[in-house]
This record gives C-alpha cells, structure tokens and sequence, in this order.
C-alpha cells in the first residue's frame, strides 16, 4: 500500500468516528418529525435505461437501481434507511461511455433528513468520490472537502427523491411547484418540481395511471434547458418512477421501470 492510501484509509476511519459522535453531541435538540406512507426498508426498484442518439440510435445502455436495505443502521442514535443506489452501463454501450455508479445515502427515519451521504462515480473514465456528514441539528454538511452551512432539513440527491414522495398529490393542480434544497459538491441548490397533470401511460410491463411531472436540472456539460425531464410517477401511494425522458446535450436517454419488490403499499395504480 502507498503513502496516498495510508492517508485515505485514516482518513476514512476518522470521518466514521465523526459520523457515529458529532449528532450526539447535540441530543437536547429535536428533528422533525414527517409522516411516511411510501416507502419502507426491503423496496428495490429497477430500471431499464436506454440512450438514443443519432450516433448510437435507440440502445439499451444499461440498468439502474435503487435499493432500502433490510438493516437498520444507527447513527448519532438515530434510526436510518441505508438506501443505496447503483447505475450501470451494459454490454455494447461500454464502448461509447461506461459508467459506473454508486450513491448511498442514510435517512432519518423520522425527520426524513440525510445524516450520511457517499458518492463513489466513473463516468466515461471521470471519477469522483465524496462523504458527506450532514449535522442536521447544526445545519452544518461536513464533506471530504469543507465544512458548508446548509438550510435546515436539506437534503441529498438521493434522499431528496425519498422526501417527496412523502408529499400528498391527491389535491395537486397543473403548474404546483414543490422547492427542495439539496446538497452536492460542496454546495446547497434549490431545485423546482413543476406538477405537469396526471397521465395514462404503457410500458414494457403494464399500463399505469400516473403523476406526470418536470423537474428542474442543473444547466451544464450535460443538460441544455432548466427543465428537460418528464418524470411519470405511480399515481397510488408508493409514489416510484414509472418512466423518465430527458433530453440531453448529445441525444436524449430514458429510463424505463421494469420490476419492483417489497413496495409498502399494493401498486394500485397498475391498471393492467
């Protein structure tokens, strides 16, 4: 082992002992606490994706999945979902752009809140890594990198998902927005959900009555407009992804729901 992996490796076991004292130190204060009907440990839900370009044409790039683990992982002495999500390029695709993902996030179970965040990325040979300490009762994210003041109960890019879906939509009218502060690179974004309407849609494994909605992405290397995804959600109280398209700089890519498992409510919006 070389000098550089000494210095991570104590490093990460120094970053755990943070993770497992610093929320302790301030036990007398309280989170929130948010109902939730959507989800529990034991849901896997995974997708199809495919990219389409006028290189490439309509291709199955790979597979993609988010995960609640069984364990109940204590942090701080609090209760945690470790949700972990994975995407993966497949076969031929890998010749174009291989990626490999890992986002793992620990929630609150009560306050729906991240305390942890880890991001392991490979994305056509870029690499990231980054944990995340978020010290939700200091509004402080404590990174690899700095120490940020954040807003109160903010969220990751994972846990930010898992948030939402705690939201109630029955009275939801075209043209709601929903704000969601979430943290990633060092940095708090505000990022705007816009209610596009209700739809029925077909996929690969049935019809679904669906919420349709658009939310907004960071302009970049890779999006080219505020709002380029159309996101259609099960329309019962599960709340996963049915389907997503967005159009991206080179192409567009789409993913498409092609199983679920341990869902904690029936998937009522399943019509066939």
């Amino acid at each position: 082992m070389n000098i550089s992996a000494i210095i991570k490796s104590v490093f990460s076991l120094l970053f755990l002992l943070i993770i497992t004292s610093a929320p302790i130190l301030a036990q007398n204060q309280n989170l929130r606490t948010l109902e939730n009907n959507a989800f529990q440990r034991g849901e896997k839900i995974t997708f199809r994706v495919f990219y389409d370009s006028y290189l490439t044409g309509n291709v199955n790039a790979g597979i993609a999945s988010l995960e609640i683990r069984e364990s109940n992982e204590v942090i701080g002495g609090r209760n945690t979902m470790n949700v972990v999500g994975l995407g993966n390029t497949r076969g031929a695709f890998n010749f174009f752009f291989r990626v490999v993902n890992r986002y793992e996030t620990y929630i609150d179970e009560e306050a729906i809140v991240p305390l942890l965040f880890i991001r392991r990325i490979n994305e056509g040979g870029y690499r990231k890594s980054q944990d995340v300490m978020f010290n939700q009762y200091e509004n402080l994210a404590i990174s690899n990198t700095a120490t940020v003041p954040v807003v109160e109960n903010v969220q990751d890019i994972i846990s930010a998902f898992y948030y939402l879906r705690t939201y109630n939509f029955d009275n939801a009218q075209k043209g709601d927005v929903y704000d969601v502060n979430f943290f990633l690179d060092d940095t708090v974004y505000v990022s705007r959900v816009v209610f596009d309407g209700r739809e029925e849609i077909t996929t690969s494994i049935g019809r679904f009555r669906t919420l349709r909605f658009k939310p907004q992405a960071l302009i970049g290397d890779v999006f080219s407009q505020p709002y380029p995804m159309t996101l259609w959600i099960s329309d019962d109280e599960n709340k996963i992804p049915v389907l997503a398209q967005s159009g991206i700089i080179v192409g567009s890519v789409k993913m498409e729901l092609m199983k679920y498992e341990g869902l904690k409510n029936p998937m009522t919006s399943r019509i066939r």
